[in-house]
């Protein structure tokens, strides 16, 4: 019975691993009822490396080339299993075929805004999204730390553990590399480079390495991106709080000619923008003045005053509906909003 066993059980020859497609990192050579003959060849292609594992136990391991599988080139396996030099019976061991080729493109995000402290800012929430390239260096770590004893393993179940990591070190890689929203956003290289420098030890420990980790994109959410633009406004302008009120005027200019455009034609948006410019620069002149002192002030009244000749009652009352239609709007302040009609309501006395 022993002998018709014996006849049964089926010889490797060749034991190699021919990928079919993509997205497998670790694959199993079917072994049942078979074993492995004395002197058979092991083929490991480029891009692949094999392993021999003993009961559970990693033992030889195998880079690209054409093997004879005898003690000599089985050593450590011919430890764990006592064999003698002269062993020539058939055996039998699982063998596990590791893709070693770059596995490109794989995406990362941040699916909410994440909080980050920033030396101009105080503390930033920012989105980024990027992808990377890994490959499988150590599979004796590999097989030992992720894809064990399963006859497969793909792309897909590991991707979102790999993105995970990179999503849980952006913070430390901010940290480290020292550098400010601003230049970061600017700077995206650099932001790359001090990611994928935070994540190398922690991908090493899995048996992977990182080839190579882009950053496509660094943005602040949209309330935000408003507030930092009218911070670089305020940069171009300096402390010139003339130039200032300039540049806020050219802002509100067009929200302002839209509302009167709605509301009264050419003429209507003629008016508008008329008294929008005029109200700006009696604005611009009270600020400048009132900054250089009282004296400056008291200078600066005849000139507003001389500001205000011309200025007709409807346009006046026309300014005013504008100044409504903007604090609906939510441009304007209520505080802005009686300010500006208590300042127009003195030029009709």
């Amino acid at each position: 019975m022993a002998l018709m066993d014996f006849i049964k059980k089926q010889f490797i020859d060749i034991i190699q691993w021919t990928e079919e497609g993509d997205g497998t990192l670790a694959w199993r050579f079917p072994m049942r009822d078979m074993e492995i003959q004395n002197g058979g060849t092991l083929v490991v292609r480029e891009s692949q490396m094999a392993i021999f594992v003993n009961e559970g136990q990693v033992a030889d391991v195998f880079g690209p080339g054409t093997y004879k599988l005898t003690t000599q080139t089985l050593p450590v396996l011919t430890y764990l299993k006592n064999w003698d030099k002269l062993f020539e019976s058939p055996f039998k061991s699982d063998v596990y075929f590791f893709s070693t080729r770059q596995q490109i493109d794989q995406k990362w995000g941040t699916p909410q805004p994440i909080t980050i402290r920033d030396k101009d800012f105080g503390a930033v929430r920012l989105r980024a999204f990027g992808n990377y390239a890994f490959r499988i260096a150590d599979p004796k770590l590999f097989h030992t730390e992720i894809s064990g004893t399963r006859e497969s393993y793909p792309v897909a179940d590991l991707e979102g553990q790999l993105r995970g990591l990179v999503l849980q070190n952006i913070s430390n890689a901010i940290a480290g590399s020292g550098l400010p929203f601003l230049d970061l956003a600017a700077n995206q290289v650099m932001f790359a480079d001090a990611l994928t420098k935070e994540l190398a030890p922690i991908f090493a420990k899995l048996g992977i390495l990182i080839e190579s980790l882009t950053v496509q994109n660094v943005s602040l959410p949209e309330e935000l991106q408003k507030i930092l633009d009218q911070k670089i406004g305020m940069g171009m302008v300096g402390n010139d709080m003339a130039k200032f009120m300039q540049y806020q005027t050219a802002q509100a200019i067009p929200k302002f000619a839209e509302g009167a455009g709605n509301g009264g034609g050419v003429a209507g948006d003629a008016m508008g923008l008329g008294a929008g410019v005029a109200l700006g620069q009696v604005l611009a002149q009270n600020l400048q003045q009132g900054l250089q002192g009282g004296g400056a002030a008291a200078q600066a009244a005849p000139a507003a005053a001389a500001a205000a000749v011309g200025v007709k009652p409807e346009d006046v009352m026309a300014t005013l509906e504008k100044l409504g239609e903007l604090k609906s709007k939510g441009i304007l302040t209520q505080e802005e909003f009686d300010a500006k009609k208590a300042e127009l309501l003195k030029k009709l006395v």
